[in-house]
């Protein structure tokens, strides 16, 4: 593959094995950023659908309704949102003010999701008022998000050039945050069973405020931590790019495309949350947490598969493997659970899914790094291939993509709850066994099934590991070389730099 700029007098593989074993990244900031993708799982989203359900009571109806309507804004609003992002240039960074000064008030804005209740209290699920505050809170958290969302995505893949550094942090971070991460659903979980079952006087709308606005907030401040802490170590042009270049930056991304289109594939997924199988079938959340006890050892261990496996498959292997292998065991678990009505005893099907969990967990570590890796990548290939960056509109085109799809699918997911039979409010347990079957088959088989074409795509990503050396050997001295020419380089100096970085 032939790019710009190219190194042809020192070998590839010399040059990005020194850059390789560099570290930018500080012991601070190290932590800042563990902690940070710690705040990603302090939350109880898990049981959103409860939520919604049960103590909300909003009309599926309506919520398939609203998931169309929102996505059409967010389509818009996240066009012009990533242009007015990619074209930002600030001495503290491309991204970083968007995060320093959103963040907050975006926690602000979705705590009041935990407060409708309160505001509309015992109102049925069609009562309107309620609706309409619903989908308002709905847009302006949406838009509100929509700037920090596609900052951090641009920002997590330019706190440093060296990917083996970058794909350290990443397993670091995952490793650290498994220690804590199921400790709000757990406890929310445990105090949720004995609320349902009458053993504690508590009233879930008052349980759903504390644990949701007292994750979201605690969640704001670390993540206010590391934006403050860290910063951008891989330059952006001077100039802002064009519309025409970002989108071309887009379209020429093959490793972004394979992306895109496999999770546009996989993204026609009709299911549910497995948490509704666990409270409406077996009764009892605590049982999920259980379940995964005898797995929680392995999904540490698995960490330990992934810097040699990486040495001996390819990224597209790695990527396969791990789509195919979870797939298998949740089929496994479908087609049993089936015959007799095994998915109701819990002697057969408890024992099960805990054994699906610890095989299951074997390829977590891959789960976690490899996509994060390739999208990464993907940035670092459009500079290679294009000379400059594009991470906004790049990430704008994803989420669109991913928003609309997530409307649909939220709207047919919502109109499949009721055409199975599930009534909102309905004491726990008590759903009729059809219903219950398919409570069980859309937490298990039918996403899998609906899902499938996904991995096809895979098959065709297209860095091998020689490209990929070539490529970050490219960028190393493509940036070392313009970092020198920028030191104390004159004003015609720099008009030349900034005339060549967009020319087609």
């Amino acid at each position: 593959m032939a790019s710009k700029n190219a190194v042809a007098d020192k070998p590839a593989a010399g040059i990005y094995e020194s850059f390789s074993e560099r570290r930018f990244v500080s012991r601070k900031e190290t932590v800042a950023y563990v902690l940070n993708d710690a705040s990603y799982s302090l939350n109880i989203n898990d049981f959103k659908d409860r939520y919604i359900y049960d103590v909300v009571k909003i009309d599926f109806n309506f919520l398939a309704a609203q998931n169309l309507i929102a996505t059409v804004w967010d389509t818009i609003n996240d066009t012009f949102i990533g242009v007015i992002v990619e074209k930002t240039r600030t001495r503290w960074g491309k991204f970083r003010p968007y995060l320093l000064l959103g963040e907050f008030p975006l926690t602000i804005l979705g705590m009041w999701y935990w407060l409708i209740p309160f505001i509309f209290p015992d109102t049925p699920d069609n009562y309107v008022p309620k609706l309409i505050t619903y989908f308002v809170l709905s847009i302006v958290t949406e838009t509100a998000g929509t700037f920090t969302a596609i900052a951090k995505s641009g920002f997590l893949s330019t706190i440093t050039p060296s990917p083996m550094e970058r794909s350290r942090l990443i397993a670091l971070a995952n490793v650290v945050t498994h220690i804590f991460e199921d400790i709000p659903k757990q406890v929310f979980g445990i105090i949720y069973d004995l609320v349902i079952s009458k053993k504690i006087n508590i009233k879930l709308p008052y349980l759903f405020s504390v644990f949701g606005m007292g994750c979201a907030l605690f969640s704001a401040c670390l993540a206010v931590y590391f934006f403050w802490t860290s910063k951008e170590r891989v330059a952006q042009t001077i100039s802002r790019p064009k519309v025409k270049h970002s989108l071309k930056s887009v379209l020429n991304n093959k490793p972004m495309l394979i992306s895109l289109i496999s999770s546009f594939l996989s993204g026609f997924s009709i299911g549910q949350s497995r948490t509704n199988f666990y409270i409406d079938v077996i009764g009892s959340i605590t049982w999920k947490t259980i379940v995964g006890i005898p797995a929680f050892p392995v999904k540490f261990i698995s960490y330990s598969f992934v810097k040699p496996l990486r040495k001996r498959f390819s990224t597209k292997a790695l990527w396969i493997l791990e789509d195919a292998w979870t797939d298998m065991l949740w089929l496994t678990v479908f087609g049993i659970g089936s015959i007799n009505n095994n998915f109701q005893k819990k002697h057969i099907i408890l024992p099960m899914m805990g054994i699906e969990e610890i095989f299951e967990m074997c390829v977590y570590g891959l789960r976690r790094v490899i996509p994060a890796e390739i999208s990464n990548e993907s940035m670092d290939y459009c500079e290679w291939k294009n000379g400059y960056r594009s991470e906004a509109m790049t990430g704008v085109t994803a989420s669109i993509i991913s928003k609309l799809q997530q409307a649909v699918m939220g709207s047919i997911n919502s109109i499949v709850m009721k055409k199975i039979g599930y009534i909102q409010g309905k004491e726990i347990g008590t759903q009729t066994d059809l219903t219950k079957w398919w409570i069980f088959a859309l937490g298990t088989g039918i996403p899998i099934i609906s899902s499938s074409l996904g991995i096809i795509p895979k098959f065709f990503y297209p860095l091998s590991a020689e490209t990929r050396n070539q490529m970050y050997s490219e960028l190393y001295e493509r940036r070392k070389q313009k970092a020198e020419l920028m030191t104390n380089a004159d004003e015609d100096t720099i008009a030349e730099v900034i005339s060549n970085e967009f020319k087609d």
